[in-house]
């Protein structure tokens, strides 16, 4: 009954949260319903046993993405005013989009089905969390079976760290960088120039 009563509770939270995110006017309450979401979603995947997918959501999601996006969102100068007086015209085009993302959907959700191999691995023994918990087995999975995938994909991360990296300190035109060596040669005589003020005169 309490579990039955939780979920619901955790299930009805992430939904309402998550139309308030697609609806709320002001951006940042938009990234807070946001956090809302995730933390529920969590919860549900702790009632679910899978308490390593809820941790990796709350410290990824939560502590990194969402806080983030929040951050750049409460630092840009965002005119919200100029963003809302093209609604009207864009409606059309937004709607139609819409129709054809919810046909897809539809066309796909009709045409999935269960392959023949999965039903056999879901229908396979399950060991008790008393031998083997989940994070355990997750562990062990990802670093025998998935060792060469997971590698692969921590590559590709690399790569792209790198390349942003790159792409952040190229030169551009119009663009002064910041430039430690030259701040700390200079004199202090040529940057900064003491005067003698009379009381009540100023400069």
């Amino acid at each position: 009954m309490i579990h039955a009563f939780a979920f619901y509770m955790f299930a009805g939270v992430v939904i309402a949260s998550a139309v308030l995110v697609i609806s709320a006017k002001n951006p940042v309450h938009s990234v807070l319903f946001l956090i809302l979401t995730f933390f529920n979603a969590a919860g549900l995947f702790v009632l679910m046993g899978a308490e390593f997918l809820a941790m990796i959501l709350v410290v990824v999601y939560v502590g990194a993405v969402a806080v983030l996006f929040m951050f750049v969102v409460m630092m840009l100068d965002i005119n919200f005013v100029e963003m809302r007086q093209g609604f009207l015209q864009y409606l059309p085009v937004g709607v139609l989009i819409g129709l054809v993302l919810l046909l897809e959907l539809i066309m796909a959700v009709g045409g999935w089905a269960f392959a023949p191999e999965a039903m056999s691995l879901a229908a396979s023994p399950t060991p008790a969390l008393s031998e083997l918990s989940n994070t355990h087995a997750i562990g062990q999975i990802l670093y025998t079976k998935y060792v060469f995938l997971f590698h692969a994909s921590g590559m590709v991360l690399l790569v792209a760290m790198i390349g942003a990296i790159v792409l952040t300190h190229r030169r551009r035109d119009g663009v002064h960088k910041q430039r430690i060596s030259d701040q700390l040669a200079r004199d202090p005589k040529d940057t900064v120039k003491l005067q003698d003020v009379e009381t009540g005169k100023g400069i």
